[in-house]
């Protein structure tokens, strides 16, 4: 089984894949400094619940966008599930695709692992729309080919900017208004966000659309992607695994880092053998 681990801004999640189905997906807010020890805690009793055991686990692919948690993730996977994992990187595995921009290793693994599981269920060409801690739209052209994207503020990150810089707006909880024109001071705000980010979202689809030059699919992921998907017809598919898809398709795509047992633990070690 595959241990899928996709480590953003705000939250790590894990994943279990049998090679038929998703087993089961579990998030724990990321700290640089939470050691393999605490997520082993956190991740062996959730697979435990599942019925699985950390000697089920014959393969894990990592993709992080935080660079100094990779080191525990890494020793996770080595000292408690006993495999060597694969790191998604541009420039040191084989993504199947061309990375059509400046600098290929400055783009963060979530948007490639978007582009390379969005090309492989809906075809491209397409724009796909992660609303994570940042807002991220990710292009990939004919032939899966990823040829850059946009950054603009998330969502949450705008709520708390509005929060702190004005003193007497209060932080708010994000959900669709009942009307655009608010009467009070919090609907006012849930107006600005929600159909500010429609208005952000339908603006630069067309601009894409427009630059691209032709029709493009619009996948969207993250928390938020559904509750976005109601606010507008542009949006044709939501999909929140699409990143947890990535790393399955990129583990599939390269042969498993070589892991040398000597460095396991006595336990692990008999429990492996």
């Amino acid at each position: 089984m595959l241990l899928a681990i996709d480590a953003g801004n705000t939250n790590v999640v894990f994943a279990v894949h049998d090679g038929e189905e998703w087993r089961g997906r579990w998030r724990i807010a990321t700290r640089a400094d939470r050691t393999s020890d605490e997520y082993a805690v956190f991740l062996v009793t959730l697979l435990a619940q599942h019925g699985l055991r950390p000697s089920d686990i014959t393969g894990c692919a990592i993709g992080t966008v935080v660079p100094a948690a990779l080191y525990n993730l890494r020793r996770l996977a080595r000292e408690w599930f006993g495999c060597e994992p694969l790191v998604a990187r541009a420039g040191s595995v084989e993504w199947g695709f061309e990375i059509l921009v400046d600098r290929p290793k400055e783009v963060g693994a979530d948007r490639l692992l978007n582009a390379l599981a969005a090309h492989h269920h809906y075809t491209a060409p397409l724009i796909v729309i992660d609303f994570g801690t940042a807002t991220t739209f990710d292009v990939v052209g004919e032939g899966g080919a990823y040829v850059g994207g946009i950054i603009a503020p998330g969502i949450n990150l705008s709520i708390e900017a509005l929060h702190r810089a004005a003193a007497r707006l209060p932080r708010i909880g994000i959900g669709r208004p009942q009307s655009v024109i608010g009467r009070d001071t919090v609907p006012a705000m849930q107006s600005g966000i929600f159909w500010g980010y429609v208005g952000l979202v339908e603006g630069l689809v067309a601009r894409i659309r427009a630059e691209h030059g032709g029709p493009l699919k619009v996948i969207a992921t993250g928390g938020l992607a559904p509750l976005f998907a109601e606010g507008t017809t542009v949006i044709q598919h939501t999909d929140p695994d699409i990143t947890l898809e990535g790393l399955r398709l990129l583990a599939a795509r390269n042969p498993p880092p070589i892991f040398h047992k000597t460095t396991l633990p006595d336990s692990l070690k008999n429990e492996n053998e």
